[in-house]
């Protein structure tokens, strides 16, 4: 289990150098824009343009502050997505383009390398005791903003942007074990889960 701080992230340029990326963790540690298994980033999008293309990269999106964008994806319908509506998932290896809706947005970006790796992200809105789920694999639990206390040896406090890092391997753990995740008031964690394919 590893706490994964705001202030630790590391930020670099997109890869089409049209804005910034602040990388939340990455496999395998170190890995650039162009070689890692999996990914996990936010990015602050000033104005709308293309999105960067990730050849053999599966991709979900959530919008962290902002009033979110509507995607135009190649062979697809536009889609609106904003902080009430589902996570989006695509192909990050399409031609993709960005409108603002309203203005500047920070987004949560989590990317997979296609038959190496998948993921699933789940936004939780949380207002009392909620236990997690981990499962083999990493799993990842953000908080946006507010603060969470993880129960354990010795609690965990997790503030604004900080995560959690769990990583389990199947022959030695336990089936399904859980985080007990304790808000000090109203927010919304993304429990994001990574799985290598078998």
């Amino acid at each position: 289990m590893r706490i994964l701080r705001a202030a630790d992230y590391r930020v670099m340029p997109w890869k089409n150098g049209g804005g910034t990326t602040t990388e939340i963790a990455v496999s395998p540690d170190g890995a650039g824009l162009d070689d890692f298994d999996w990914r996990v980033s936010m990015a602050r999008v000033e104005g709308s343009g293309p999105f960067s293309k990730f050849a053999g990269i599966d991709r979900t999106l959530a919008i962290l502050e902002g009033e979110g964008i509507v995607l135009d994806i190649a062979g697809r319908p536009p889609a609106s997505v904003n902080r009430a509506t589902a996570l989006f998932s695509f192909p990050a290896d399409v031609p993709t383009s960005a409108t603002l809706v309203g203005g500047p947005i920070t987004d949560l970006n989590v990317m997979t390398r296609r038959g190496r790796t998948t993921h699933s992200v789940e936004r939780l809105v949380v207002s009392a005791p909620v236990e997690i789920r981990t499962e083999p694999g990493t799993t990842l639990v953000l908080c946006p903003d507010g603060e969470v206390v993880i129960a354990a040896a010795e609690p965990v406090r997790l503030g604004p942007l900080d995560t959690l890092l769990v990583e389990r391997d199947t022959a030695s753990q336990p089936a399904q074990p859980t985080l007990l995740v304790r808000p000090t008031h109203d927010t919304t964690l993304f429990v994001i889960r990574i799985r290598g394919n078998d």
